[in-house]
């Protein structure tokens, strides 16, 4: 689940959702694309929860992106789904070293060895929407909810499309993917860039900087990077 801040940073138990570190004027270079989202599963009743990367070590571990507000709070979900219609239940989580709060090294019942732990890198795994329940605020959405919506300015004009809502610590973004075609570029997630939004028509209003979707120009010949 993911919130759409408005303000200064505040104490929200355990939602991972925080105002974006980037003041909206630093926020306007394009970025490279981030990886690609997991497909949608076939089923619109489940929630995509997260995905599983590369083994870890020799004994079964895994590496897991967790989508849920609290990272580790998707263990307690219960068994996840497959697109397939498999049932995987993590039997242990906990943080993976580096500063992605969402990434975790996860045992999964019934997987031991690198081999195993191995077949399941890529994985996308789900759980139905009906054991989540509704979101407890107007600001809170699945984010998989937001995946796939048409993104349109002020005056209604299409500009682009939400393809993922990463998160590297400071607060969710909006991966888009300008209607002109192109590389894509990322937003904060925030009312002063998402003014308004009606995920049942899935549809959002955006206030994009002009510059969002330019190419990075040449860095200054002083600039020691």
């Amino acid at each position: 689940m993911t919130r759409r801040p408005a303000g200064p940073p505040s104490r929200d138990g355990a939602r991972r959702a925080r105002p974006p570190a980037l003041a909206p004027e630093a926020a306007t270079t394009a970025k490279p694309p981030a990886p690609k989202p997991p497909p949608a599963a076939a089923d619109p009743d489940l929630v995509l929860m997260g995905e599983f990367g590369r083994a870890h070590g020799l004994n079964g571990e895994v590496r897991l992106k967790s989508h849920t507000a609290d990272p580790q709070g998707i263990a307690g979900y219960g068994p996840l789904m497959t697109a397939d219609g498999r049932a995987l239940t993590l039997a242990e989580v906990r943080p993976a070293a580096g500063s992605s709060p969402d990434m975790l090294i996860a045992r999964v019942q019934g997987v031991s060895g690198r081999t195993a732990a191995e077949a399941l890198n890529r994985l996308a795994v789900y759980v139905p929407r009906s054991r989540l329940g509704s979101a407890e605020e107007a600001d809170e959405f699945f984010t998989t909810d937001l995946i796939g919506v048409t993104a349109v300015d002020a005056a209604g004009t299409v500009v682009a499309t939400v393809v993922a809502v990463p998160n590297y610590g400071g607060g969710d973004l909006l991966e888009l993917r300008p209607a002109a075609g192109g590389a894509t570029a990322l937003l904060p997630f925030t009312k002063a860039f998402v003014p308004s939004l009606n995920l049942d028509a899935r549809r959002i209003v955006v206030a994009l900087p002009e510059d969002l979707f330019e190419a990075p120009g040449p860095k200054p010949a002083d600039d020691p990077g």
